[in-house]
């Protein structure tokens, strides 16, 4: 198959789907409420409503459950390797402007080797609004890989890992030839590859997983500390 023919996959268009009903006229009425309310509560920054893009702006769920399907991080801007690119500047700067304020707070969503390596690999730069609301500033970088959401569906959570392990476990145990272990090719000799099959695999995943200090996308999405 070549790759080339496939399109990389884009989060700032993934967001975007996440979004597709939330600014209905009945949604638009709370989150103009929730962020005119108890904004003292976090960090956020003194915008005009009005003179936001309301297709930017994204609940910190919708951010979440992307991070998680990508294996991506939102982090402070301050733990980003690399240097924000001049359009990410211009448009910092044309948005103070506009809003007469100064943008404080700013994050990025990001995959990991981001926050520790210079790349360029679909950053998004985010302000906060204010009650887990978030205003998408800039996007710049390479778009990810195509098939990044389903390498990355197994290290998801512990359940999609079993379920991958099960699967692998079984496949070989279907390539391997039974006659190698017993002359007898009965169900119980399949089903003692397998679980030994399974086993091994388990032993090896959780291995490199303490090694290399690897956890699941619900545990890394948004935690500074934890091994990249």
């Amino acid at each position: 198959m070549n790759l080339n023919i496939i399109s990389r996959t884009n989060i700032e268009s993934v967001l975007k789907k996440t979004s597709t009903s939330f600014f209905d006229s009945e949604n638009q009425k709370k989150v103009l409420n929730d962020l005119l309310g108890n904004l003292k509560i976090e960090k956020s920054n003194n915008f005009i409503f009005n003179l936001l893009e309301h297709k930017k702006i994204y609940h910190i769920s919708q951010i979440k459950k992307v991070c998680i399907d990508y294996r991506l991080r939102f982090l402070n801007v301050k733990y980003f390797k690399n240097q924000l690119p001049t359009s990410a500047i211009e448009d910092i700067l044309k948005i103070e402007k506009e809003h007469k304020t100064s943008i404080n707070g700013l994050k990025i969503i990001a995959p990991s080797a981001l926050f520790r390596l210079k790349k360029t690999d679909d950053p998004l730069l985010f302000a906060p609004l204010g009650n887990n609301y978030f205003y998408l500033i800039h996007k710049w970088g390479n778009d990810l890989h195509p098939f990044r959401k389903l390498m990355m569906w197994p290290l998801k959570n512990i359940w999609n890992l079993l379920f991958f392990v099960l699967v692998i476990s079984l496949i070989i145990t279907l390539i391997i030839p039974i006659s190698i272990f017993t002359k007898t090719a009965e169900l119980s000799s399949y089903l003692t590859l397998f679980f030994f099959m399974f086993k091994a695999i388990v032993s090896i995943s959780l291995f490199y997983g303490f090694a290399s200090g690897k956890n699941f996308n619900t545990a890394i999405w948004n935690n500074k500390f934890d091994k990249f």
